[in-house]
């Protein structure tokens, strides 16, 4: 008998040869490096490598408690959000049922919920933003659900209201409603947010990174906030790799997380970054959507062509949202004021023009 065929597995965060020597502003990668804290301590682990980490994180649990005002057993840390991903889609929900994600949206949902066999339902956008009534009518037909809030690659965020219609649905069917937050702390301080809806053991997690505005991107390192029932579930499944989270990350993330003063920094300084370059963008011309994240989605009707086209030419990467079932738009990073310059003058010779 023949093995079945498989398809090949798409890779939605590609790798471009020679990329550190490239304009970097395709991963929505901080500019800003890391808290020097952080770094310290990453650089204090590096005489016990021959040493396996802490299989129960509990450090990092102990710091994020502290942090987050909710006991440990209501917190799960893994190998960056998308090993969170991969396990609450192996584990939560009744496992009979497909998942339930948005349309145009990071692809790693859809490619866990398909890859394990639960397969998914998307449920197309609102425009740009994330329909909430729509979503949270199909949410009891299924077995889980995943939204990107802040949105990606569109940047934009839920309010309030629609974020309790989301998580109204969850309380009442009883389907686990995962809430993908990896660009959360680029928002308002008062931006509504998951964590404030933890509560009566309604089947809602939130997912955080290390990576985003904590710069850690290169060491990954997330973790989740939920139920204790749910978190302990998804416990249960991470320690088929116990050791996944490497010493390095384990102790760059309780630094970073001390540091709160960096992370304010680096939050001042990506909105003033922010503000500057849509004010660029008013100014040659272009369209873009409303951002809160680190990232700008500008308009560009054959975004999959000019992404090539800056690359290839200009020595520039961004991301065509084409790839998130999104197209005709360019996923910018917010990166250095030099790079963001560089890719808007490439971006001026590709159009000639033509906004």
């Amino acid at each position: 008998m023949s093995a079945p065929v498989r398809q090949p597995a798409q890779t939605y965060n590609t790798s471009v040869p020679s990329a550190d020597s490239m304009v970097r502003l395709h991963l929505s990668e901080s500019p800003f490096g890391a808290s020097p804290a952080a770094v310290v301590a990453v650089t204090g682990e590096l005489d016990r490598i021959n040493r396996y980490p802490s299989p129960e994180r509990e450090g990092l649990v102990q710091r994020l408690s502290q942090y987050w005002e909710l006991p440990e057993e209501q917190i799960a840390v893994a190998n960056g959000s998308d090993e969170l991903v991969l396990a609450t889609a192996l584990t939560l929900g009744d496992l009979e049922l497909p998942g339930l994600v948005t349309a145009g949206t990071f692809p790693g949902y859809l490619a866990a919920l398909e890859r394990i066999g639960r397969g998914a339902v998307q449920v197309p956008l609102d425009g740009p933003r994330i329909d909430p009534a729509a979503f949270a009518e199909r949410l009891p037909e299924h077995g889980i659900g995943y939204v990107c809030n802040p949105h990606n690659p569109c940047g934009t965020a839920l309010p309030g209201p629609a974020l309790d219609t989301l998580v109204g649905a969850a309380r009442s069917s009883g389907t686990p409603l995962v809430f993908d937050e990896a660009y959360h702390e680029f928002g308002p301080k008062d931006q509504p947010q998951a964590r404030s809806r933890l509560r009566d053991g309604t089947p809602v997690l939130a997912l955080r990174t290390f990576s985003k505005a904590y710069g850690l991107a290169a060491l990954r390192i997330g973790y989740a906030l939920g139920p204790a029932e749910l978190i302990a579930e998804v416990r249960r499944t991470l320690t088929v790799l116990p050791f996944s989270v490497n010493r390095a990350a384990q102790a760059a993330a309780v630094a970073a997380l001390a540091d709160q003063e960096f992370l304010g920094r680096v939050r001042q300084e990506s909105e003033e970054r922010r503000r500057w370059f849509c004010a660029e963008l008013d100014r040659r011309g272009y369209r873009y959507l409303p951002s809160v994240t680190n990232f700008v989605a500008v308009a560009v009707a054959a975004s999959g062509k000019a992404q090539d086209i800056l690359a290839r030419d200009h020595g520039v990467l961004v991301r065509d949202t084409g790839m998130f079932g999104f197209p005709g738009h360019l996923r910018v990073s917010l990166g250095t004021e030099e790079e963001l310059r560089t890719f808007l003058d490439a971006l001026d010779q590709i159009t000639a023009g033509a906004r």
